[in-house]
């Protein structure tokens, strides 16, 4: 009897000992920071992209943690500088899977660094939400991939739509050599013939090329051509700009969404001066009417970026953001960084407000942005104005 009642008082004692270590085990969980991964263009060419975006991710892990973090735990930002190079962004993935075993990765400021780590997230099966604008990253859907910009289609779709009501037809293009640039020339080929517009002059520039002009001349000298767009990002959109005023064209010029910040207008100078282009509209938060639904969202992002960071806002901060706060959002929904949970999170966003429209996403879908979430915009007066 004796020996029964001492199994028993030994067994009560284990179990009692496995709930106390089950519970410091939960407790020491719980309080394990979310790892939030990123790879940033912070320097070299791609850096009016990657600073923002970087400055945005701290901003905001620290503001989520000031305010208690997700589900009781902190975040943790763990970010590389991948400069715009594809196989360094490769290698800081690996790291960021393997080394550092993060949770979820917010980043790829380009579409050349993101589409070269697809292949790493999607065999890791880990979320990624990438900040380049390239359709590419998206269509076709890959399971674990999504992004918060625009893509490049609906950049081409909004400017062709500016054009029709501009009674424009006749176009011509130029372009560089980087993985946005070639991807939205070939989006705004795919697409001209649906809003009824004729490409009748085609032309290309280096990724080097510090003057265009000898593009621009052929472009001018083309027959019929009522308008021009440059479907690029970077430093170039901005020789365009110059050299286009330089040699004499009178007509309109568009660019891309690509270099939707301040940077562009003080690269450009006065040659910026009524280019068109389309973005989201944190760049216009003041001319967005009370009723808009998205002005108090705008409008606090670029409050609280340029306040802490005495520096203007750009529509590429806004994109982290976005990203960082549906990341956050799809974690409390999951109940914890399960990262199929997560993904399926993601994945299921909807009627989400951000600084770049109304994210809907879907399993068809892994951007869930349509072309009302793009302002048309000019530059007048040396900033950016909206299109009525």
């Amino acid at each position: 009897m004796k020996s029964t009642q001492a199994t028993t008082s030994i067994k009560r004692g284990f179990a009692a000992i496995a709930a106390t270590l089950a519970l410091f085990s939960a407790s020491a969980v719980a309080q394990e920071p979310i790892k939030i991964g990123a790879f940033l263009s912070v320097t070299g060419g791609a850096a009016f992209l990657g600073d923002p975006e970087q400055k945005t991710l701290e901003l905001y892990v620290a503001k989520v943690n000031a305010a208690g973090g997700v589900l009781g735990r902190k975040l943790q930002l763990v970010a590389y500088d991948s400069a715009g190079d594809a196989e360094k962004a490769r290698t800081f993935t690996k790291r960021l899977i393997e080394q550092d075993k993060v949770d979820v990765i917010v980043g790829g400021s380009t579409t050349g660094e993101t589409m070269a780590v697809v292949p790493l997230v999607e065999a890791a099966q880990i979320p990624f939400i990438s900040l380049a604008g390239a359709v590419v990253i998206i269509e076709p859907v890959k399971k674990w991939v999504f992004k918060t910009p625009h893509t490049d289609r609906m950049a081409c779709e909004k400017i062709f739509i500016d054009m029709q009501s501009r009674k424009f037809s006749k176009v011509a293009m130029i372009s560089g050599p980087g993985g946005f640039d070639k991807s939205m020339h070939g989006q705004c080929l795919g697409v001209a013939k649906k809003y009824g517009i004729e490409v009748v002059a085609d032309e290309t520039y280096g990724g080097g090329d510090t003057d265009m002009t000898a593009q621009l001349t052929k472009i001018k000298n083309t027959a019929g051509v009522q308008a021009v767009l440059n479907a690029g990002f970077g430093q170039g959109p901005a020789i365009v700009t110059k050299n286009y005023r330089q040699i004499g064209i009178t007509m309109p010029l568009y660019q891309s969404h690509g270099v939707a910040s301040k940077e562009f207008i003080k690269l450009a100078g006065a040659a910026a001066e009524g280019v068109r282009l389309p973005a989201a509209a944190l760049l216009v938060a003041d001319a967005l009417p009370a009723s808009d639904p998205q002005r108090s969202v705008v409008v606090n992002y670029r409050n609280e970026y340029e306040s802490h960071f005495k520096s203007e806002v750009s529509t590429f901060g806004g994109h982290a953001y976005d990203g960082l706060m549906i990341v956050v959002e799809a974690m409390k929904k999951a109940g914890g960084t399960d990262k199929a949970k997560v993904r399926d999170a993601i994945e299921a966003t909807h009627g989400f407000m951000g600084t770049a429209g109304v994210f809907n996403m879907s399993a068809t879908d892994h951007m869930g942005l349509d072309l009302s979430a793009f302002r048309m915009l000019e530059v007048k007066g040396g900033n950016w104005t909206l299109v009525k």
